[in-house]
């Protein structure tokens, strides 16, 4: 990689600060090369260092790990020595020279929300995922510099002082601020008197029905918050095959989806819940957030017991917001939240890890999911978005003219306006029992610090609803199957269940029932001949041993569960669900 200072045409910061130029020569090689520019240093000796994590998603995912060919010169190309202090960070010796020049590449193969994409198509990299920085200078202003290919453009929420070339305030701006780049249009579009823009790769939309959606979208939400605290904002979506996923970020978001799937209805009924999610996140976890979260340290993990309220919350609201807004009827909203309860309600760590728990534990347990992942854990963001929906109800039992809504705002009064001050997990709950006008310690003693059955039954009958559960009509044995090369292999053990006393391990491979031999597919029809009570016989692989196992059946247990309209309501249930969906009273 050429060192060469940057041309005389080339913008510079003025006083102090750092300047990259990230260049594409060859998309093909999936290599972007980075130029670093350090203006003004006044030390000896400057270290440099690349973060290890991201805000927004929370596991220290080792960026340094993508980092090759670190060199470091003089403006006039003289070599300085650097030597490596840590797997992140690199000491270089400046000979007293004022400007560095430190030149680096990084491999760009994970198309995520959260890394670096490089291909022939398109490229897009999070600045966490390739700009190192120099710690003491992090409220220093930054600039980057795109060198693209031919016809290729620039798509970020950072503001252009030239062509190809954005200013960010400081690192932790440029951190929250991603890049696409390609030959991809741009869609913009006006709501509320601010611009926004859309910018697609890797497929077609019917762009009047996006930017229709998301217009509604952005007036509902901001609705609650009073209007919209940005200048402008950029969607950027990544649609393949099998995508799914979101980045929140200050003034825009990187949403990934499954191009097939987003065609259809039910699939693009989930897309919106996804935009919903991300923009929300634009005031709650990114102007309201934890006290934890108020000064990022980006080497290291940031705990917070809080993080059931920052997507717990916004899990609940994407829900909501499309029915709001009219892209969705009651029966969709309904269906969407009866999926959520299965979810819950079939996941035996519910009653292992608490909320507030799993809140703390993030960046060692959700995103590092295993095969017995469902016995040990519960996801903040689900079991978060149902205590968030029983706290609007218990609210709205209390006083009848409010709701989630106004904790929000209160929120937004004393933690987002203005200077943003993180909030404490104290002072958020206090919030609650403000709104609520009640004390509701013991709600979160039991529900986020503890482990009791959630009031799901109770909330759900007080709507005039009803919960029908599924698939009881075979014996239970808590297995998850699937075949897998002519294999029919055990993919998960239910806690407490006669496959785990039996003694049935994940990836043992179930070779016959009764001397049958049996697969994925069938074993569960076979069933259907079964009682509770009755004993299976079955033989495995397990390490390839041959060995047989007793397997007594159980009482049949849900699978799944339909949430929908109970036959009879009073009328009481009626206006409640009325108020709670801010649907029109019926006549």
């Amino acid at each position: 990689m050429t060192l060469a200072p940057a041309a005389a045409d080339s913008l510079a910061i003025a006083a102090s600060g750092l300047t990259y130029r990230v260049a594409l020569p060859n998309p093909s090689n999936h290599l972007f090369e980075v130029t670093l520019q350090i203006s003004d240093w006044q030390s000896e000796i400057v270290t440099v260092q690349m973060p290890a994590w991201t805000p927004g998603s929370y596991l220290l995912r080792e960026y340094a790990r993508h980092l090759q060919n670190f060199r470091a010169q003089t403006a006039t190309g003289q070599p300085l020595l650097w030597r490596k202090l840590r797997k992140n960070a690199w000491q270089i010796e400046t000979q007293e020279h004022s400007e560095i020049y430190i030149s680096y590449q990084v491999l760009a193969t994970e198309l995520t929300v959260r890394t670096n994409h490089l291909d022939r198509s398109h490229g897009f990299f999070t600045p966490a995922a390739l700009c190192l920085y120099i710690d003491a200078w992090r409220d220093r202003p930054c600039q980057v510099e795109i060198k693209a290919p031919e016809g290729w453009n620039v798509a970020t929420a950072l503001p252009a002082i030239a062509h190809n070339c954005f200013r960010a305030a400081d690192f932790d701006t440029l951190v929250d601020s991603p890049f696409e780049i390609g030959p991809e249009g741009t869609q913009e579009f006006t709501v509320l008197g601010k611009k926004h823009y859309w910018r697609t790769w890797g497929g077609n939309l019917d762009s009047d029905r996006l930017l229709a959606d998301t217009a509604r979208l952005i007036e509902t939400e901001a609705a609650i918050f009073g209007g919209l605290p940005y200048d402008h904002y950029w969607f950027i979506l990544h649609l393949s095959s099998g995508g799914y996923g979101g980045l929140e970020h200050r003034d825009s978001t990187v949403l990934a989806f499954d191009r097939q799937a987003i065609t259809e209805p039910e699939g693009y009924r989930r897309f919106l819940q996804l935009v919903a999610h991300e923009f929300f996140h634009l005031w709650n976890v990114k102007r309201i957030r934890p006290k934890a979260l108020e000064q990022f340290d980006y080497e290291a993990e940031n705990y917070t017991p809080s993080l059931w309220f920052s997507e717990g919350a916004t899990s609940y609201y994407d829900l909501l917001l499309p029915l709001r807004a009219g892209l969705y009827g009651v029966d969709s909203f309904l269906e969407a939240l009866g999926k959520d309860l299965s979810r819950y309600l079939t996941t035996p760590g519910r009653k292992v890890q608490p909320l507030a728990e799993s809140s703390f534990d993030a960046w060692v347990k959700l995103y590092r999911r295993d095969a017995y992942s469902d016995n040990q854990q519960m996801s903040y963001y689900l079991k978060g978005q149902l205590v968030c929906w029983l706290l609007d109800l218990e609210i709205r039992n209390h006083q009848p003219d409010r709701s989630f809504d106004d904790v929000l705002r209160l929120l937004w009064q004393r933690h987002g306006q203005g200077p943003e001050i993180g909030f404490e997990e104290a002072e958020l709950r206090q919030i609650f029992s403000e709104v609520a006008g009640v004390d509701l310690t013991d709600f979160f003693e039991r529900y986020v610090d503890g482990l009791e059955e959630l009031p799901i039954a109770a909330a759900v009958d007080s709507l005039g609803l009803q919960l029908l559960p599924q698939g009881c009509d075979r014996p239970s044995h808590g297995l998850r199957l699937a075949d897998e090369q002519g294999r029919c292999q055990i993919k998960f053990v239910a806690s407490d269940s006669p496959a785990e006393q039996a003694g049935l391990m994940i990836g043992d491979e179930i070779v016959a029932l009764n001397g049958l031999r049996v697969s994925a597919d069938n074993f569960s029809r076979r069933l259907a001949t079964y009682q509770a009570g009755q004993v299976l016989e079955l033989t495995i692989f397990h390490d390839d041993q041959l060995q047989s196992f007793s397997l007594t059946l159980a009482e049949p247990q849900p699978q799944s569960y339909n949430l929908r309209p109970a036959a009879t309501v009073t009328s009481e249930q009626r206006d409640r669900f009325q108020r709670w969906l801010g649907l029109e009273p019926q006549l």
